[in-house]
């Protein structure tokens, strides 16, 4: 199968677009099948790619006025040229706003099936960032993924406010997690130590620090005696935030294997994002064992079993973030049963499952327009 993904965002990106774009075009290659990826001109950023497992096509981007590590592609012929030039059976559309759009537009032109992934919480944007405008983000997200075959949103919540919005075609595809990269075995004292020299409980934060990741939630949690928060990510709230969250360790951007140490070090990680569709450092700190707070909120409400693997609190809310990270401090049985029973709530749900299930997706939208052909 010839499949074009059309993505947002790609890396040198470090964000949840980029990364499940990424391993989407890895999963096809493993499995046989022949990916290209259109996405965004990253600052810096070779176009060859050379460590991506497929042939990647660049488009002029911008940075984004205010938050310069988010690209916006420019007007190109080169989305539909490349569509054609890799004789696509199918387009991905990953996160579609602004590429996608002219992806989509492509595929129909040329009468191929598309698939659209949402993935990000536009109309949440709009209200964070402009204080309004979310009827018209919902406008544009009903309108590009109207016009797919099928839509597939990463959770039930997601799936429901698509389906409340009059997107139809819509199914369920969660994301996948690496269990083997993220894993309880990498806790580092050493790390430990330097982090938090008192003995302090270590409290982790990883994610883009941005307004609507709102991670100034964790105010309440540092004021707590005996805990340390920390920090991991970049993002135009730094700044900010290095005032508002007195004695936390901010760490910037970590990744890869020393992301992984960092998560396998924590005692517990407390999301803060009310506008999540899926959350996937939540799954990757029930894969490093680790005990999860998060919002009751999009996508957390799949992922934590609340009084299980974490606790849900209500979105919003410094006390409520501070009051469930006050109970897993206080009690060490409870946290190590919510880290056990979070690793194994994710051993199934690696990258290769999530990839054969979209796999099927695929398979089911082919067979759809070959139905009607016929």
């Amino acid at each position: 199968m010839r499949v074009v993904i059309v993505t947002e965002s790609f890396p040198p990106d470090v964000n949840g677009v980029a990364h499940c774009a990424l391993q989407t075009a890895r999963h096809l290659a493993a499995r046989g099948h022949e990916p290209l990826v259109i996405a965004p001109a990253a600052a810096g950023a070779d176009s060859a790619d050379p460590h991506a497992p497929c042939p990647v096509v660049r488009v002029p981007s911008l940075p984004l006025p205010g938050y310069p590590q988010v690209r916006v592609a420019l007007p190109s012929r080169r989305v539909a040229a490349a569509i054609t030039a890799h004789r696509a059976d199918i387009v991905h559309l990953a996160s579609p706003f602004v590429l996608g759009v002219r992806g989509m537009a492509a595929a129909a032109r040329l009468g191929l099936p598309a698939v659209a992934v949402y993935q990000t919480d536009l109309a949440g944007y709009a209200r964070t960032y402009v204080g309004a405008g979310e009827g018209t983000a919902w406008r544009r997200i009903k309108a590009v993924h109207g016009a797919a075959d099928r839509t597939l949103a990463p959770s039930t919540a997601a799936r429901r406010d698509l389906e409340e919005h009059g997107v139809e075609r819509v199914a369920l595809w969660p994301r996948g997690v690496d269990t083997a990269r993220f894993r309880p075995e990498l806790r580092d004292e050493n790390l430990r130590r330097e982090l938090a020299p008192g003995g302090e409980l270590i409290v982790g934060y990883v994610g883009r620090l941005a307004p609507e990741k709102h991670v100034e939630l964790l105010a309440g949690a540092c004021g707590l005696p005996g805990v340390r928060v920390v920090v991991v990510g970049d993002g135009p709230s730094e700044t900010s935030l290095r005032g508002a969250l007195p004695g936390a360790v901010l760490l910037g951007r970590r990744t890869g294997d020393d992301l992984a140490r960092i998560f396998a070090s924590l005692d517990v990680f407390a999301h803060t994002g009310p506008y999540e569709t899926f959350c996937q450092t939540v799954q990757e700190a029930m894969a490093s064992g680790v005990p999860v707070v998060a919002p009751a909120a999009g996508g957390p409400l799949d992922l934590v079993d609340h009084g299980r693997t974490g606790l849900l609190v209500a979105p919003h809310s410094t006390d409520a973030v501070r009051d469930a990270v006050r109970t897993l401090a206080d009690d060490p049985a409870l946290r190590a049963g919510f880290a056990r029973a979070g690793r194994a709530a994710v051993e199934g749900r690696t990258w290769a499952a999530i990839g054969d299930m979209l796999l099927d997706h695929y398979a089911d939208v082919l067979g759809a327009r070959t139905a009607v052909a016929a």
